[in-house]
This record gives structure tokens, C-alpha cells and sequence, in this order.
């Protein structure tokens, strides 16, 4: 090894291994709930979404593209799980689990190909607006996945069966008892940091609230209820065989069923993993490689998905957490997932008896940060064509059966594009000047392209036939077929009445452009 590669290691790995292990042990203690909560979302057992959540924290901690970033089982994508689960599980019992881990599989291989093709540059110009129809949709979609544990539950009865495994919601008594633990958990969570922030106010909250349950002995729904815990570490599992062995067949139909939700999964996970990139290198002053992390993400998720793990990308609140807990190097994500596995293993009695109130308090706390808060506040200031694009993208992601991020992500890009297209185009300007009875000087100002051209095509008179007349297009550029149609059509009109038409002035692309597609000769000045 080089000096220079020990530099880069040291670097990487242990620049302060007091620090990073600290805060790597901190930061385990708050995926564990989520993770188990996530795998509720996906309809899964428990050690779906905590499997997911060590194997994701190992494997990007040496592949990844940004140190000290924590990556895991999120929101965002176990909310894309939900009906390929569902529909897996109406085929036959183990089924939906097969069918995610084979989802997972494939969100890998489209990660790493948005890799190689740089998708991350791509999504430097994604809106403001889209990502704050994102972030609330999502919330909306978590939140609402918190309400059948309230009590509050549209689509089932009091049993929802899940991968064979019974799921008790709150019914009768119980459910004013949930509403008061949930209150006191919200509480302790948002009042606990004003006194102090050395221990997570979460992680308070969930034991608080577990030792009120136990001492009161109360008959509520807890982790135990939503299936099976680990009892051993992960081992390799193909997700591919017969359908007789709960697995799936690897072929094109298997393809067929699993590649919408990989395809909306492998989106909208770099897109939260970018997101919160840019959020960690604005925090340590530090530049980072997405494209490497892009690859990095669908490694991780092909190694979490052989050994029985659900997809994830990064999360933004435990990443945050880590760096400002001091953790700065690949070891404190490393050691973030050793710990959570040692602790669920260690602790698997313990963590069956925490209550699903104290899960929901923590899952609402997350809706709330992950909302666009400020941007709501602030609606009225903001554009309305910033507004729009926020609606559209938020509408159509709640409106679609299944909630589809991803086309609402391309519904308010598309929205977006057409919007700044309106507005260039009105920008493009044809001024006229008669010179004499014989002679007409028209000089065009702006950008033409398929959305200019009617305001384009506005500023000739084209009944008006003088012997002789002149665009200057010197201030202007033509950029695809519809600008060269319009100049085009402009030259034949003015050339069948009789005028000598001349083009002047076109910039070299332009001309280019013009030439290449068919238009009339020009003339250069």
C-alpha cells in the first residue's frame, strides 16, 4: 500500500475513532425503531427492514461516495413496497417477501446504471418545487400509514394478516389508551431536546413508554405483533426458486411485476440520498461524489436484498445526527450497523414489548420533519408557478392507487419545464423598419424554439409584400426543429408574394441547425 493510500485510509476510516464510534453507537439507537416501524409500512416482519438496515450501514460504509453518510431502510421506499408485498402475499404465503427482495435486486442494478450514467447531474435541475411536493407527499403518505394503529382504519377490519403473521390493530378500550401513550411519547420528543440533547429524545420516548406498559401491564398491540424478530445473523437467501418454496420464479414475468416498484424505488432513493448528500457536505464544508454513491446505494441493495434485507437509501434525520455527534468517517456508518445488529440480538426480548403507540409517536415526529414546514408557512410569497409545481407533484403522488412517488416526481418536473418554457418564450422580441416603400427591416431579439414561435410567427406581416426585406436574427438563436419550421415558414410566405427575402446575422449553431433540416438559403453579416 502507498503512503498516499494510508493517508486516504486513515482519512476515511479513523481520523478519531473515539468520536466516530460514539456516535455511530448513538445513531444505532435511533435506526432501530424506524427500521422496525418501516417494515410495518412495507407489510413485512421486523427483521425485514433491521436486517436491511445493518447489511445497508456495512456495505455503503466501504462502497458509498460520502463518509459519515447513514443509509438504511426509509420511509420512501417501504411506502413502494406496500402493494407488491400485498399482491406477492395474495399469491401465496412468503410470496410478497420474495417478490421485495427481488424488487431490491433490481433497484441495485438500476442504481448502479444511474451511476455510470450520471443521473446525479441530471438531478441538479430538478425544481425547488418538486422536491417540496416530495418531501409532503411523503409525509402525508407516513403519517397516514400511522393511522390504523390509532384506531383510525379505512381499508381493513380489526385483523390485517401479514405474510401469515396476525397484526392486531387497537380496538374497543384500547384505542384511547394508544392516544394517550402517543401523546406522551410526542411530548417527550419534542420537550426533551430543550433540556437537554446528549440522549436522543426518540429513544427516551420508546423506553418511557415501554416501561409504562409494562408496569401498568396493558393489553395493547406491541412489536411482537407485527412478526418475527432476529434470532441469528443474517444468512444468504435467493429470493429466486418456486413458487411451492415461497420464492419466485427468475424469469420475465417475475420482471414484469417487480420493475415498476424497482424503477420508482431506484428514483426516488437517490433522490433522498442526493438530498441529503448535499445536506452533509454543506454541514462539513466537504465535496462528496454522487455518482459514486449512486453505484455505491445499488451495491448495498443488492447485498441487502440476498440476505433477506429490504431495499433503502439514506436517511436524512440519522445522517444529520451522525455528523453533528462528531462522526466524520466511514468507521462511524460502519459501526452504526454492527451495533444495531448486536443490540437487536441482544435485546430481542426486550424490543418485543415495546409498544406500536411508542413506534407511532416517533413515525408522526418523522412526518413532521419531513414536511416542507417552512415552505408552507411561506405559500403565499412563494411564485405561483413554484406553487403549482409543488400541487401537481404532490396531487398526483397522492392520487395515484398505488401512491406513486416517482410520477409525481416527473408529473411536476414536466410542469415545471412547460412553465419556463411559457416564460422564455415570451421573452423572444421582432422589431420592424420600414426603410422605404420597397424595403422592410425586421430584427428578432430572444431565444426561438417550439414554445417562441408563435410569438415569433406574430411579429411579421406577411401580407405585407415590399420588394425587399431583411431579418436580422443576429440577437437571436434557433434551438430545434420548430424554430427552424417558423423561420422557414416566415421566408416562403414573404418569397411567395413576390419579396427578396434575405437572413442575416445567424449565429453559427444556428445556421447550422437551419441547414442541416432543409430551411431556405441565408446570408451572413
Amino acid at each position: 500500500m502507498s503512503k498516499n493510500s494510508k493517508t486516504r485510509a486513515i482519512d476515511q476510516w479513523i481520523q478519531n475513532p473515539r468520536k466516530d464510534l460514539l456516535s455511530g453507537l448513538v445513531v444505532a439507537f435511533a435506526m432501530i425503531p424506524e427500521a422496525i416501524a418501516f417494515s410495518g409500512i412495507a407489510g413485512v416482519d421486523p427483521q425485514v427492514g433491521l436486517f436491511g438496515a445493518f447489511i445497508l450501514s456495512v456495505t455503503i460504509a466501504f462502497v458509498g461516495g460520502r463518509q459519515a453518510m447513514i443509509t438504511s431502510a426509509t420511509g420512501s421506499t417501504a411506502l413502494l413496497m406496500t402493494d407488491l408485498v400485498a399482491r406477492g402475499n395474495a399469491q401465496g404465503e412468503g410470496l410478497g417477501l420474495s417478490y421485495l427482495l427481488a424488487a431490491g435486486v433490481l433497484t441495485g442494478i438500476f442504481q448502479i446504471l444511474w451511476g455510470y450514467c450520471r443521473l446525479a447531474y441530471q438531478m441538479r435541475f430538478v425544481p425547488t418545487g418538486v422536491l417540496s411536493g416530495f418531501v409532503n407527499a411523503l409525509a402525508l403518505l407516513i403519517f397516514q400509514a400511522q393511522l390504523p394503529q390509532l384506531g383510525i382504519n379505512l381499508h381493513y377490519g380489526e385483523k390485517v394478516v401479514k405474510d401469515g403473521v396476525g397484526a392486531v390493530l387497537p380496538h374497543g378500550g384500547q384505542i384511547l389508551t394508544i392516544w394517550l401513550l402517543v401523546t406522551i411519547g410526542l411530548i417527550i420528543i419534542y420537550g426533551l431536546p430543550k433540556l437537554t440533547r446528549l440522549i436522543p429524545s426518540q429513544l427516551v420516548a420508546i423506553v418511557s413508554l415501554t416501561l409504562i406498559s409494562i408496569g401498568f401491564g396493558l393489553d395493547i398491540p406491541t412489536v411482537k405483533d407485527l412478526g418475527q424478530l432476529p434470532i441469528g445473523l443474517p444468512s444468504f437467501t435467493l429470493p429466486f426458486g418456486n413458487f411451492i418454496d415461497g420464492r419466485v420464479p427468475l424469469s420475465i414475468e417475475t420482471v414484469g411485476i417487480v420493475l415498476p416498484t424497482a424503477f420508482a424505488i431506484s428514483l426516488v432513493g437517490l433522490m433522498e440520498t442526493f438530498l441529503t448528500q448535499n445536506i452533509l457536505d454543506d454541514i462539513t464544508d466537504t465535496n462528496s461524489n454522487k455518482d459514486v454513491e449512486a453505484r455505491g446505494q445499488g451495491i448495498a441493495n443488492i447485498v441487502s436484498s440476498f440476505f433477506g434485507g429490504m431495499a433503502g437509501c439514506a436517511l436524512v434525520g440519522q445522517s444529520v445526527m451522525n455528523v453533528e455527534n462528531g462522526g466524520r468517517t466511514r468507521l462511524s456508518t460502519f459501526f452504526s450497523g454492527i451495533s444495531l445488529l448486536a443490540m437487536i440480538l441482544l435485546c430481542r426480548p426486550w424490543l418485543e414489548q415495546i409498544p406500536m403507540a411508542a413506534l407511532v409517536s416517533v413515525m408522526i415526529t418523522i412526518a413532521v420533519s419531513t414536511a416542507d414546514i417552512n415552505g408552507l408557512k411561506n405559500i403565499r410569497r412563494i411564485p405561483r408557478s413554484d406553487t403549482s409545481v409543488m400541487l401537481m407533484t404532490f396531487s398526483v403522488t397522492m392520487l395515484t392507487t398505488p401512491h406513486n412517488l416517482a410520477l409525481g416526481v416527473l408529473s411536476g418536473v414536466a410542469l415545471a419545464g412547460i412553465l419556463f418554457s411559457r416564460k422564455v418564450a415570451k421573452v423572444i422580441k421582432v422589431s420592424s423598419n420600414k426603410v422605404n416603400l420597397n424595403e422592410i427591416h425586421y430584427e428578432v431579439k430572444g431565444q426561438l424554439f417550439f414554445v417562441s414561435k408563435i410569438y415569433f410567427l406574430q411579429g411579421f406581416d406577411v401580407h405585407e409584400h415590399p420588394a425587399r426585406v431583411v431579418i436580422n436574427m443576429s440577437g437571436a438563436h434557433i434551438w430545434d426543429q420548430s424554430g427552424v419550421a417558423a423561420l422557414d415558414q416566415v421566408i416562403k410566405k414573404l418569397s411567395q408574394g413576390g419579396s427578396e427575402v434575405e437572413v442575416i446575422g445567424l449565429n453559427e449553431e444556428s445556421l447550422d441547425l437551419f441547414e442541416r433540416l432543409g430551411g431556405k438559403e441565408t446570408s451572413h453579416a
